[in-house]
């Protein structure tokens, strides 16, 4: 078969991708197919088919080739700048619509309003960052700000900045959340004296730490308040913050 042969059927199977979308929606497609899907919006006359099957074998799953960066991405033979820009671009517009819905919402019930933001904007970074998301006295979203990065201590993140930036936002409330890029979940005992921290120094000024948020590997993020660590800190300071 010619070069028009071979752009002509690949053209056809990639079609036949798309009508399988329309028809069923992303449900409808594997990771594979929606990989290669994603890599032909850079190279759309060339077959893809290959290289998405390579990527998820590297990287394990969608997700896992969103997260990658983009030298990971271009070390995956069939991979160049072009299908690099297609990946990270369609991961940025998700973010920027994730985080857009998350701040329409009126009211953050529960750690599920959340998860989906701080799951896509925060598990594959590969260093620590610590996010805040400042609350009205509603519990509606008032901003999302990256406050600290790096190795995130006691004495790396200091209460006075985090008082003040809320201080700045009128917040009522914040919700934190701190990623750990090794992938584990559990809270080390650095995380639950920096819950404690920053808890006694909002509750002073009369601002509710609602919940800390740990982003690892698995599907959902690990909850303070749904463990019943939020409680075991409220209860372990009442004696300080009581008027």
């Amino acid at each position: 078969m010619d070069k028009e042969g071979w752009q002509r059927k690949g053209a056809g199977h990639r079609q036949r991708l798309r009508d399988k979308f329309l028809e069923a929606g992303l449900d409808g497609l594997t990771d594979d197919e929606v990989l290669e899907l994603l890599l032909s919006f850079g190279t759309p006359r060339k077959d893809c088919k290959e290289a998405a099957r390579a990527l998820k074998k590297t990287f394990g799953s969608l997700a896992g080739v969103l997260d990658a960066s983009r030298l990971e991405l271009q070390r995956v033979k069939g991979v160049g700048p072009k299908n690099c820009f297609a990946l990270q671009f369609v991961h940025g517009v998700a973010r920027r619509y994730l985080r857009q819905r998350l701040k329409k919402k009126h009211i953050i019930r529960s750690s599920a309003d959340v998860a989906d933001y701080l799951i896509h904007a925060m598990r594959g970074l590969k260093k620590e960052v610590l996010t805040v998301l400042f609350l009205d006295a509603g519990h509606g979203i008032i901003d999302i700000e990256i406050v600290a990065e790096g190795t995130l201590t006691c004495n790396a993140v200091h209460p006075r900045e985090l008082v003040g930036r809320a201080l700045a936002h009128h917040a009522a409330a914040i919700v934190i959340a701190h990623n750990h890029p090794s992938g584990g979940m559990e809270p080390s005992k650095q995380d639950i004296r920096l819950t404690r921290r920053l808890y006694l120094a909002l509750a002073l000024i009369n601002i509710s730490l609602l919940d800390h948020f740990i982003i690892g590997r698995a599907a959902a993020p690990y909850s303070f308040a749904d463990h019943g660590l939020m409680a075991a800190i409220r209860d372990e300071c009442a004696a300080v913050v009581a008027p």
